[in-house]
């Protein structure tokens, strides 16, 4: 389920039935992992819960999310948290960081002296991993930030936390655990040998399996911290910063958010930090993680003490949300269309979701073995990742969403450019015949800006001098006279232009010719 834009609350009812959803959403979140609303979605319906309760405090209802840890959705769990193991305040824009920095000065009584440390907000589970002696002895999930559930059968499946320390010291660290790109695929190709149904997203997959039991295979996670505190019995941490005590954790040979190609910097001003938050946020695409915003908070354990916390989350930390770049919609349709190289590509036909700053309504499904292994079927709800300029994609279902009316994706019996036999060889079906079938998408790629940049030669002219004036390849538009590209072309003048367009390409580096174009026809990438 997803929700995009939405109006103000009219009344108490409105009000109530969005505190029942968020409270469902949080409870599934923070349990399964598989929540009915994505976290742009969630993140809108409970600002529009805090908007209501603005304007009317009186009608304000203990069970709403708002101020609690989890939404107030999940219960203590059996194990209390040795401090109060708290979420974090959001940040959407500029002038959200400079009004935050403007009530720690209030709280300070002065302004920030000792920086501010900057680092990504990873999208996994908190947890809690407890080291005594050196030894890991138990992981302990978030809760409800005051007690957490015992997850320490993952001991030895969480790459980042060793099952011993450099060190023989005690303490708790925290962090998140996620499946990295990579975990995420591994993860789901194993589940579907094993007949499980795929992940969403990496970091449902990452909560489920955190508590997951007795499962007949393992999938590996991982781990970087974002804090430490002291345990009963053990010494005093050291350091006096965030950024030195992050270092002292990293040096016991965990993995921190410092390790992360992100990094954790310290800035000396907020606009510093500011500009470590654009630099994250366009490093976003490239890292091999999900992150969701990055995290600015004081580098002065001094200064945090002072700042203190409130009761759902620390007044010396704040989370910058960054634009989400991965939604849930439905799939309506699959289409399919032959590449340049006899290559059958479908295409997910998508319900129009806005995903970080633009609207999909189109993503790739890669071949059809990865619709299998996936387990997509039309109807469905899925999760659809995009990240900077990157293709958008469709991850997986959402199967917990399915009403019992969603069909099977039907695969093609025959290419859907010639009509004639498909090779099933390997897992990406090509046409029997792709030097005729993909025809068209070859010229089209040979005329294109990067190649020979023949303006205006677009699918439907290429389509008529393929079937009409018989164009075999991108050698047969320089034989073309004004009279065969005005036919294709409808008119005379547009005819002209194009023969203006093909002559012009004449004078391109022998490279474009060569490198992108005659091997591009043969079905090869260019060499390098």
């Amino acid at each position: 389920m997803t929700i995009t834009t939405a109006p103000a609350l009219a009344d108490r009812d409105e009000y109530a039935d969005a505190i029942a959803t968020a409270v469902r959403a949080s409870a599934a979140y923070y349990g399964s992992g598989e929540s009915p609303l994505d976290d742009a979605s969630f993140d809108l319906l409970v600002s529009l819960i805090q908007a209501y309760e603005a304007n009317y405090p009186e009608h304000t209802d203990p069970a709403s999310p708002t101020g609690k840890v989890a939404g107030g959705a999940v219960p203590a769990g059996d194990v209390a948290h040795t401090t109060a193991m708290l979420s974090l305040a959001n940040a959407f824009a500029p002038q959200d960081l400079l009004d935050w920095e403007a009530s720690l000065v209030r709280r300070l009584g002065g302004p920030v002296t000792g920086g501010y440390a900057v680092e990504p907000k990873l999208d996994g589970a908190s947890l809690a991993a407890r080291y005594r002696a050196g030894r890991l002895v138990q992981l302990v999930t978030r809760g409800n930030g005051t007690g957490g559930e015992d997850v320490s059968h993952a001991i030895g499946t969480i790459a980042g936390l060793p099952l011993e320390l450099t060190t023989r010291d005690s303490f708790e660290v925290r962090g998140e655990v996620l499946l990295t790109a990579e975990q995420f695929e591994r993860a789901n190709a194993l589940r579907a040998a094993h007949g499980a149904g795929p992940f969403s997203n990496p970091r449902n997959g990452a909560a489920g399996t955190l508590r997951a039991k007795g499962r007949a295979y393992t999938v590996e996670m991982t781990f970087w911290a974002f804090g430490a505190v002291e345990l009963d019995g053990g010494a005093a941490l050291p350091g006096g910063t965030h950024s030195e005590l992050m270092a002292y954790v990293s040096a016991t040979g965990i993995r921190t958010a410092a390790d992360t190609a992100a990094g954790l910097t310290v800035a000396d001003t907020l606009a510093g930090a500011q500009e470590q938050v654009d630099r994250i946020s366009k490093l976003r695409s490239a890292l091999p993680f999900g992150i969701d915003g990055v995290v600015v908070k004081l580098d002065s354990l001094t200064e945090q003490a002072a700042a203190g916390n409130g009761s759902r989350h620390p007044h010396w930390a704040t989370a910058y949300k960054l634009p989400a770049v991965e939604r849930r919609t439905r799939l309506l349709e699959v289409t399919w269309s032959v590449g340049r190289t006899g290559v059958l590509a479908p295409t997910a036909v998508l319900e129009p979701v806005e995903v970080d700053g633009s609207v999909i309504r189109h993503a790739t499904l890669h071949n059809p073995a990865d619709i299998e292994r996936r387990g997509l079927r039309l109807g469905d709800t899925v999760t659809v990742h995009k990240a900077g300029d990157v293709i958008p994609r469709v991850e997986a279902p959402v199967v917990e969403l399915r009403t019992g009316e969603e069909r099977a994706i039907e695969l093609p019996s025959v290419c859907p450019g010639c009509q004639g036999a498909i090779d099933r060889s390997q897992e990406r079906w090509r046409c029997a015949q792709p030097a005729d079938c993909g025809r068209i998408a070859a010229i089209l790629y040979a005329a294109g800006r990067d190649q020979l940049d023949i303006d205006g030669l677009g699918e439907r002219y290429v389509r008529a001098l393929v079937e009409e004036e018989g164009v075999r390849d991108v050698a047969d538009l320089f034989t073309l006279d004004r009279a065969a590209l005005a036919r294709a072309a409808g008119s005379e003048k547009r005819g002209a232009k194009l023969a203006e367009r093909i002559a012009g390409a004449k004078d391109r580096p022998l490279s474009r010719h060569i490198d992108r174009t005659t091997e591009s026809l043969a079905g090869v990438s260019p060499a390098r």
